[in-house]
């Protein structure tokens, strides 16, 4: 599988992390659960695949990068229903805990 595949499937995942984090230690600062979000992310990225490692020729940007991704995903849920605790026409219950996130 090429990079731009890979990295795709692993992003498409930010979401679910940041909502697990959240869950697991939304007591913690943002910074700590960015960090906490950041780790998932590079371990999924990692895991069996030594391709993604080669592929990546700067390290900083490419974790830049990571940041500014987990960083616009928690302003979308946190500008979301998912943040405000309503009810949407889905009788499914919404968390209210919002992505704190930084």
């Amino acid at each position: 599988m090429n990079f731009v595949s890979k990295l795709l499937q692993v992003l498409a995942f930010v979401p679910s992390i940041i909502t697990t984090v959240e869950n697991l230690i939304g007591h913690k600062t943002g910074a700590e659960k960015k960090d906490a979000v950041m780790s998932f992310l590079q371990t999924a990225l990692s895991a069996g695949d030594s391709l993604m490692s080669r592929e990546i020729v700067d390290q900083d940007k490419f974790q830049n990068g990571l940041s500014q991704i987990i960083t616009g995903t928690v302003q979308c849920l946190n500008a979301s229903i998912w943040a405000s605790g309503q009810k949407t026409s889905d009788p499914s219950p919404v968390s209210s805990q919002p992505g704190a996130i930084s």
